[in-house]
């Protein structure tokens, strides 16, 4: 997607051999024309799937998976990375291991928002070692639903996360596939859409 991969060269950072910040128009402030873009493309991909929810994980990949739902016309289910207190009964949950924050999260769905006859878009901001997706997959599983596939706005592929998800069986969509950082700079793969 050009118009991304012009944002990501325009405001994106490169921080140490690994890692992209993105906050000034997806991971802190949300350009929602970009997102309504982003959702327009995931949507039009995923058109003939029978999506029945879009789901994603707290809190960067909301905007994107709330605009592909949009579009789609169907609700768009978070999974919270923090149990409340109204959480108390049918949860399904996977622990997910975060490489930027470098912490453990139990990840929750209540659910009474997913059921066998569902069938699921997962739509997530970065797509780099796959747990973020791997841990989803785990819950949606647990309700007995099915997976259309995976929307991901920027993926790291020179990290393990599409072949895992692959090997697992699942179609990954990547509006931006960075090939590396060579020397502080962004170098693009082709991206699926």
């Amino acid at each position: 997607m050009k118009l991304l991969e012009d944002r990501i060269l325009k405001d994106g950072n490169v921080l140490g051999e690994d890692i992209l910040k993105v906050d000034s128009f997806l991971t802190h402030q949300v350009d929602f024309e970009l997102m309504q873009a982003i959702g327009q493309v995931l949507s039009h991909v995923y058109r003939e799937a029978g999506i029945t929810k879009v789901v994603t994980i707290e809190a960067s990949g909301i905007a994107p998976a709330v605009y592909t739902a949009q579009v789609l016309n169907v609700p768009m289910i978070f999974a919270k990375k923090h149990k409340n207190i109204t959480m108390t009964e049918g949860i399904l949950s996977a622990d997910v291991y975060s490489f930027t924050k470098q912490v453990t999260s139990t990840v929750s769905i209540a659910s009474h928002f997913l059921s066998a006859d569902d069938k699921v878009l997962i739509v997530d901001d970065f797509l780099a070692n796959g747990q973020a997706a791997k841990g989803l997959l785990e819950i949606i599983g647990q309700a007995g639903a099915c997976v259309a596939g995976i929307g991901i706005v920027i993926e790291k592929s020179f990290q393990d996360g599409r072949q895992l998800l692959e090997e697992a069986g699942v179609s990954v969509t990547s509006l931006a596939r960075i090939k590396e950082f060579k020397d502080g700079q962004i170098v693009f793969a082709e991206a699926d859409a």
